[in-house]
């Protein structure tokens, strides 16, 4: 069976530390035999959410945009990659814009109560986190996991693990890291494997 995985990258630098990291994971899972797609959040034309609440009363979000088709394709995804580099210790403004606007699946979830997800949906469908940080902090990524946690929540994914390289100022670059590409690639391989046998499981 085909395994769908899609990349998300949320950050406003091209083929930065971070898309790079996500790169090698998306290549790691296309040799696996993953049908594979990347999308750059910095090519969309989507807006923040408004807060406007129109979402609680039919779970639809009244702004039509590049936001929108983008959840879609991430629910139709196995397996969900967002990526973000650290900014003042968070995601990118970017990355949260772009959660922010999935108020509607929370609507639809806890509000009119029209979206959930099985155990057996949740178990093969698997959410990643990828980034980077120039300092050398332990936890310098602890803020981002928050966010990334009610996404993966609100969309059906179980929120599989994350994939993180901070120091990036001293190996200046991910390139000159010993270990975290080479790790991306095999996680990307790993991760694709465990969902086929899960859906074999299933099956899906």
């Amino acid at each position: 069976m085909t395994v769908t995985v899609l990349g998300i990258s949320g950050s406003p630098h091209r083929h930065g530390n971070t898309e790079t990291l996500l790169d090698s994971f998306l290549d790691g899972a296309r040799s696996a035999g993953a049908v594979v797609e990347k999308v750059v959040l910095k090519d969309l034309d989507y807006s923040a959410c408004r807060g406007c609440n129109a979402c609680h009363k039919d779970g639809e979000c009244i702004v039509k945009d590049d936001a929108i088709p983008l959840f879609e394709r991430m629910m139709a995804a196995d397996c969900v990659v967002v990526a973000s580099p650290i900014y003042s210790m968070g995601i990118t403004a970017q990355l949260k814009g772009f959660i922010d606007r999935g108020q509607f699946l929370w609507a639809r979830r806890f509000v009119t109560k029209t979206l959930e997800f099985s155990p057996e949906h949740l178990a093969r469908h698997k959410g990643i986190f990828i980034s980077t940080a120039g300092q050398n902090r332990d936890n310098v990524f602890d803020g981002a996991y928050p966010s990334l946690t009610a996404l993966f929540h609100d969309a059906g994914f179980e929120y599989y693990g994350n994939i993180v390289a901070n120091n990036m100022d001293e190996h200046k670059g991910i390139k000159n890291h010993p270990t975290a590409l080479a790790d991306a690639f095999r996680k990307g391989q790993t991760i694709v494997a465990e969902i086929e046998k899960l859906k074999t499981q299933q099956g899906i």
